[in-house]
């Protein structure tokens, strides 16, 4: 008859084999939130507005300038919004527990938290929606081995 294996392929190829979902994607499941609301939520947020584009300026200007007081006041001055929002492929890859960057999860958490504001509800961290790595990397793996 039949081997395990065949079995197995086409209980896989017909639907039956359910897998366990990512962090992320079983958030979104859980508080019924459609990824592309975050995709849409992600290009409003990010944005660039006026305010960003006059702090981009004064520290241009004050890159420029020989004025050390000019520098500083630069430095102080609020961080802008990176004018590139969450896309499809970003998404994508966090839905399949691929590999992304880290401003790019945190773009996604922004998107996230808006989106449980307006239904008002609670924030959520970082770690609620990925695997975050221990403290110390690699180098805190070798040192758990060799101790």
């Amino acid at each position: 008859m039949h081997s395990g294996t065949e079995r197995g392929r086409v209980a896989a190829l017909s639907g039956q084999v359910t897998t366990m979902g990512t962090k992320i994607e079983n958030f979104l499941k859980e508080q019924k939130i459609d990824p592309r609301r975050i995709i849409a939520v992600s290009v409003k947020i990010e944005r660039l507005q006026p305010e960003d584009r006059a702090i981009r300026l004064t520290k241009r200007l004050a890159r420029s300038s020989e004025d050390a007081a000019k520098k500083k006041e630069a430095a102080s001055t609020k961080k802008p919004r990176s004018g590139r929002p969450v896309t499809d492929r970003t998404l994508g890859a966090a839905l399949q527990g691929k590999p992304i960057s880290g401003p790019a999860k945190t773009r996604l958490l922004r998107a996230v938290n808006r989106i449980l504001e307006q239904k008002k509800q609670e924030k959520i961290e970082l770690s609620a929606l990925f695997e975050l790595p221990k403290k110390g990397g690699a180098a805190a793996e070798g040192a758990e081995a060799a101790g």
